[in-house]
């Protein structure tokens, strides 16, 4: 019998066993530049994005432009768009930078060079790495991969990558601070292959740098 057909009848606590077919509980949707072997940029949206101080941990398919970038050329551009940009992330997500698609894509997706173009966001020279930044993002970081591993299964990779530098939009920033404020930026979250942004703060970690009164 097929589990992921027929879940389990609630127990005692009131869950149930089930098996998602993907386990996005509500992660940030991250923009992510590198370059092509022909100088090119090539644009990509993930959502397995998480930061551990200034390294930043990326999960990409094995088989992708983005993977096949990294591992030859290490710069790359992580771009955070805001809640309103959604539908430019969309646009991407059927489109892949390889030629000819890699059988493992998904039915319907295309290959496309003008990623840029296609979704309707301009590129913004970077300055210390060679992709461009994604205009318009309020949060975008340049930065290199220092580790790019094969995950435990094969049709994925992590890329462990260096933020070389941070460039943020004065409207999220405490002013005269090095602090982005919490109450003005909101990412776009991706959250069970739905988009949201984030609802009214509830309160803050005691190790906040930036905490708010009552």
């Amino acid at each position: 019998m097929d589990i992921a057909q027929h879940p389990t009848p609630p127990t005692a606590t009131g869950h149930r066993t089930i098996t998602p077919s993907i386990l996005y509980v509500g992660t940030p949707v991250a923009l992510l530049t590198t370059e092509n072997e022909d100088g090119t940029d090539n644009l990509a949206p993930i959502s397995s994005v998480w930061a551990l101080g200034q390294i930043v941990v990326l999960g990409l398919g094995a088989e992708g432009q983005t993977a096949r970038n990294l591992r030859e050329r290490s710069d790359l551009v992580i771009s955070l768009p805001s809640p309103d940009m959604w539908e430019h992330v969309e646009r991407l997500a059927p489109l892949t930078g390889r030629f000819p698609v890699p059988p493992g894509k998904p039915a319907g997706c295309r290959y496309e060079a003008d990623k840029f173009g296609v979704a309707g966001l301009a590129p913004q020279r970077s300055e210390l790495v060679r992709p461009s930044r994604v205009a318009g993002c309020p949060l975008q970081f340049e930065a290199r991969a220092a580790r790019v591993s094969q995950g435990v299964a094969d049709w994925y990779v992590t890329v462990e990558a260096e933020v070389l530098r941070v460039h943020a939009d004065p409207a999220v920033v405490v002013p005269g601070t090095q602090h982005i404020d919490p109450a003005a930026w909101s990412p776009l979250i991706y959250n069970f292959r739905h988009y949201f942004g984030l609802g009214p703060e509830l309160g803050h970690s005691h190790r906040t740098d930036t905490p708010r009164s009552a």
